[in-house]
């Protein structure tokens, strides 16, 4: 049986011996071997030729000359290692020109997905957050998360200043800042507290007076049946803003007033609150002070009587209602005359009152949605979401993470890598945005297919009365950087315009976002 000498040939720059085999006939392989040359010079003949062509479609522009030799060049090689035996990465080399690696290995997403793959070094369900104070497990939350004392562990976070190195240092009062100065955030921050917890939507962690599973706050407004026009429940009778003077001045303005409260009391005051206000068109929602987002359940329990409350408080107390029309705010102390006036002319108009309370029938707002849903997870889960989230950032300053590539090019086209969670979740979800459709509105698309994709079910879903809660379609509300207040999220963050987008995205490797659907 005869056999070739062994021969060494050129393939692509790269050198290999070769020795054919014989075939079963006893016949040399040379057929083979030449068949193979073949198959190492056919991807430099196409080359040629496709810039042979390109050549002579000379009214396209270089750019545009180099990505379709790039991909022509890729897609042939692709098809060709295919094709035969001969066409592996081996023979060919490792790297295809102007591609990534992230394309050749199944597209850049796939490539994302793997490269930036890092896992975190804490496993909050194996180590939960530990919060020193009381004894719970919030075993719903998004993430692992305990309150308790152990003189054993140290806790992430404790309540008051404890100084301790590492351990956050929390602050959570539902008071106004006008009477207990240390719930000013600036004063807070100055007095060691690296976490806040109050009624203001600039906190690190907000809590309200109000949820969707408290009271049934789409109840159908009762039958009006009480003289007087308003009920007041009123019992500091030293509060530090006008409310004592704005109720004196609507009385003075023929306004008729029922008060169950110790303050300018005239009825009976032990009586069920929410049941005795719906018998009344108004209810005075007085606060102790004018203080941004401090609006307690004097206002929504209004709400949830089905009455229309006139308002004594926050400046901004617009926010906080369910249509624009359904309430009356005394914002000084001159404006209660023409809010008397305002309210006996409702009163004598049953049209005109009953489009003050027709979100009843026809549902609150999206901002007013958006704004309570924040509570269907309760504070201290979100508390816990918080120090994950801020221990995860501090990881991600690590090399590990720091030399996570977050972006892809395959030709003229580059794949930025971007995280998005809803409001009230921990755990991020990838999206791929491409530089070509860097916008506002391709963020959004993004962000809808995919929570689409995972048939995705909005958190508030079974706190949010049935009458409101939609249908299986989800709706952005807001989408917005991680690390955003609630009052930044849900009323002055805005990317002015997609340039600024685009500068965030760049500024930001793997930058994260979170969405609020309504």
């Amino acid at each position: 049986m005869g056999m070739v000498p062994n021969q060494r040939v050129t393939r692509l720059g790269q050198t290999h011996d070769e020795i054919p085999v014989s075939n079963s006939n006893g016949a040399s392989s040379s057929t083979a071997t030449a068949k193979k040359r073949w198959y190492n010079l056919m991807p430099l003949l196409v080359v040629l030729v496709v810039v042979a062509e390109i050549g002579f479609l000379g009214r396209l522009d270089m750019a545009k000359n180099a990505a379709m030799l790039a991909d022509s060049f890729y897609q042939f090689t692709t098809s060709f290692s295919s094709a035969g035996d001969s066409g592996t990465e081996e023979e060919f080399g490792s790297g295809l020109v102007g591609i990534d690696r992230g394309a050749e290995a199944g597209g850049c997403e796939e490539w994302l997905l793997r490269e930036d793959s890092v896992v975190y070094s804490r496993d909050f369900e194996k180590e939960p957050v530990l919060v020193n104070g009381g004894d719970q497990e919030w075993k719903s939350c998004a993430v692992g998360c305990k309150f308790q004392f152990n003189a054993n562990q140290k806790p992430d976070a404790t309540f008051g200043v404890a100084q301790q190195p590492g351990t956050a240092n929390v602050l959570r009062s539902m008071e106004s800042s006008h009477y207990y100065s240390e719930n000013n955030i600036d004063l807070a921050r100055r007095r060691g507290y690296n976490i806040v917890m109050t009624t203001s939507l600039s906190s690190d962690v907000p809590v309200g007076y109000f949820s969707w599973a408290e009271y049934d706050i789409m109840a159908p407004p009762q039958a009006k049946t009480e003289k007087a026009l308003a009920a007041a429940f009123i019992s500091n009778c030293g509060a530090r803003n006008f409310r004592l003077q704005a109720l004196e001045a609507l009385e003075k303005a023929k306004v008729s007033i029922d008060s169950y409260g110790s303050c300018h009391r005239n009825h009976d005051g032990r009586v069920d609150k929410v049941t005795t206000l719906k018998r009344y068109k108004f209810s005075l929602a007085f606060e102790n002070s004018n203080e941004e987002d401090y609006v307690t359940e004097k206002f929504f329990q209004s709400l949830v009587a089905g009455c229309v409350p006139v308002v004594v408080g926050a400046p901004n107390i617009l926010d906080f209602a369910p249509s624009p029309d359904s309430i009356l705010h005394i914002r000084e102390l001159k404006d209660a005359e023409s809010v008397a006036n305002t309210m006996k002319s409702l009163a004598e108009n049953s049209d005109a009152y009953n489009q003050s309370l027709r979100w009843k029938f026809e549902g609150p707002s999206d901002s007013f949605k958006a704004l309570v849903d924040m509570a269907a997870v309760h504070s201290s889960c979100r508390l816990c979401i918080y120090l994950a989230t801020t221990i995860h950032e501090k990881e991600e300053q690590t090399p590990a993470f720091l030399k996570r590539p977050c972006k892809c090019t395959r030709g003229l086209e580059t794949v930025y890598h971007v995280y998005v969670r809803e409001r009230g979740r921990f755990e991020m979800e990838s999206i791929f945005l491409r530089l070509s459709n860097l916008t506002l509105e391709a963020l959004e698309s993004a962000v809808l297919s995919k929570f689409k994709a995972l048939k995705h079910v909005p958190i508030w879903k079974p706190e949010r009365p049935e009458s409101i809660r939609g249908g299986n379609e989800l709706k952005i509300y807001r989408v917005y950087p991680v690390g955003k207040t609630q009052r930044e999220a849900l009323y002055t963050f805005r990317f002015e315009g997609d340039a600024e987008f685009r500068s965030h995205i760049e500024r930001n490797p793997c930058a994260k976002f979170e969405v609020i659907f309504v």
